[in-house]
């Protein structure tokens, strides 16, 4: 994880971050009409649809990521005690980016609060 979020809210930074690029570029490309005139039509179309991907992959991700919503685990978060949803074996919490994991081996402590064992 880059960005030391929970795995659903990476995503939709992705998305995020491309629907906003998206829109930068089309209105880059427009700017060339401004710029050279009935010649820069030709720079607006390029980066029009440039852009258009961008969003179109945005609409994917959080498409995506919305999926991937629906089939999280669901689960208390122990720091915060706030339900958050975790994709995989670890994640983090939505909100006060605990790290967390349903892998017993992974576990700094158990859920009774007893030192696993080996780990005093």
């Amino acid at each position: 994880m880059f960005f030391k979020s929970s795995k659903i809210n990476e995503f939709r930074l992705w998305g995020l971050l491309l629907t906003l690029i998206g829109m930068g570029l089309m209105i880059f490309g427009t700017s060339g009409i401004l710029l050279w005139g009935q010649a820069g039509k030709i720079f607006a179309a390029i980066f029009m649809v440039i852009g258009m991907i961008s969003m179109m992959g945005s609409m994917a991700i959080y498409f995506w990521a919305g999926m991937l919503s629906t089939s999280a685990v669901l689960l208390e978060c122990p720091e915060c005690s706030r339900p958050t949803k975790m994709l995989g074996k670890t994640d983090r919490c939505m909100f006060c980016k605990t790290k967390l994991t349903l892998d017993p081996n992974q576990a700094t402590h158990s859920p009774t609060g007893e030192p696993e064992p080996g780990k005093v």
